[in-house]
């Protein structure tokens, strides 16, 4: 880790000059309200990232389909509000399908693929993604909808700017997930198992990991957290099926700024990803590339922190 510092060192000076000239000439408070607000966006695709990253730890698995989980369980949440269901029961019904759509994949297809090539698996949830979305679709028809949470009317000052609680929830909730998974993979016997499973899968059975349960309750996991995001983009981007389902794709860069492996750098890819986003639409002239903002991310830190090493996304078998 000392020796990535002088290149992490660099990479956020060179953000920072980055994000100075996109803010350049603008007034103060506008620059910050969109800062705050891509560092909500962008702890989103840290969380999202960082779902990914322990479930491809654990089985291999790079889940496409963890955005269409998350968009199935918001639609969900705001159909029941709509019935006039209460709010808390419907958020808990949305968290509950995302984890039963991941863990109904984790058991039943998952294990079927398991020995196939790292692309095939990944190829395959991109095909659940898409009959996920084609179902949520299908039930809530294209139109204008919106997703609130109370908190949106919550909001405090911090140097004269006006923070909502559900930013703030959100990039707290990440700084959370990050500490406690990073926690439970390094101090319990679950992680340590995750961790054996990532390294050697084959090895791991002949010493008696129980590979089923363990990579279960790694499903489980980034089912609760792509449930988490899908609600959370739903109230701070928007209600769409397609949009919340493809926002698995800044995810996914957050996840490769970390080599599929570093929480702390997919915290960082992400913040980066939300920052950028956020300042581009600042420009007139650069607004309507603010899409290519995660690869870019991504491209910079793999070249300046990932020096010499390679992505590991096919294992040695």
């Amino acid at each position: 880790m000392k020796s990535k510092l002088p290149f992490l060192a660099a990479y956020l000076v060179g953000m920072a000059l980055v994000c100075g000239i996109l803010a350049w000439g603008k007034p103060l408070p506008m620059v910050g309200l969109f800062v705050v607000s891509g560092l909500a966006i962008g702890s989103l695709y840290a969380l999202g990232g960082v779902g990914l990253v322990v479930l491809y730890r654990t089985t291999g698995v790079l889940n496409f389909a963890s955005g269409a989980m998350g968009a199935m369980g918001v639609m969900t949440a705001w159909q029941l509000e709509q019935w006039g269901w209460s709010e808390p029961l419907s958020w808990a019904i949305a968290l509950l399908l995302a984890t039963a759509l991941s863990l109904g994949y984790g058991r039943v297809i998952a294990p079927r693929l398991a020995w196939r090539d790292p692309v095939v698996k990944a190829i395959a949830t991109l095909g659940y993604a898409l009959i996920i979305l084609g179902i949520t679709s299908f039930l809530w028809v294209d139109q204008v909808r919106s997703f609130t949470l109370p908190t949106d009317q919550m909001a405090f000052r911090v140097w004269g700017l006006r923070v909502t609680v559900t930013r703030f929830m959100a990039l707290l909730a990440t700084l959370a997930v990050v500490v406690g998974i990073w926690v439970y993979l390094e101090r319990t016997r679950t992680g340590l198992q995750m961790r054996a499973l990532a390294n050697e899968r084959e090895l791991s059975a002949l010493i008696g990991v129980r590979i089923l349960k363990v990579e279960t309750i790694a499903w489980g996991m980034a089912g609760l957290i792509a449930g988490f995001t899908g609600l959370m983009f739903g109230d701070l981007i928007r209600l769409e099926p397609s949009i919340i389902t493809f926002m698995v794709i800044p995810s996914i860069a957050a996840a490769i700024c970390g080599r599929l492996d570093s929480l702390g750098m997919v915290l960082v890819g992400g913040l980066s990803i939300g920052v950028l986003e956020s300042l581009l639409t600042l420009s007139p002239a650069l607004k309507s590339v603010r899409t290519v903002a995660p690869f870019m991310v991504a491209i910079v830190m793999l070249l300046l922190l990932q020096r010499g090493r390679r992505i590991p996304f096919e294992r040695d078998e």
